[in-house]
């Protein structure tokens, strides 16, 4: 069974923004690798000091086959310490992953599939 790990930036960590929708809405997300008889798991990050405490056990929980990365991590320009942070957490911890990306939480299906 193919394995998919989706990182992304904690929506509770993010002032302004409703984030009971965009959790249903990553939820719904993931449900649909599920649809797909593919496996799927996420791990959410707050800020550099973080991620490596949340994404390293994520990471070698198992041998990832894509690791995507969200594109609020992404496309933020204050985080790209973190986004940096987060590439090389992943080359070094699940280095057989592919590394995808995607646009939204909703075509996070569509970004792991493009390497599956």
């Amino acid at each position: 069974m193919s394995s998919v790990l989706v990182i992304g930036y904690d929506p509770q960590a993010i002032p302004g923004v409703d984030a009971r929708a965009l959790t249903a809405a990553f939820d719904a997300e993931l449900a649909r690798f599920g649809e797909h008889g593919i496996d799927a798991a996420s791990a959410l990050v707050v800020s550099g000091e973080s991620a490596e405490s949340v994404l390293v056990p994520s990471l070698t929980e198992r041998p990832w086959r894509v690791v995507v990365i969200g594109g609020g991590i992404r496309k933020e320009e204050s985080l790209l310490p973190l986004f940096e942070q987060i590439v090389n957490l992943v080359r070094r911890h699940a280095p057989q992953a592919a590394i995808a990306f995607n646009t939204s939480i909703t075509d996070t299906f569509a970004a792991a599939q493009r390497w599956l």
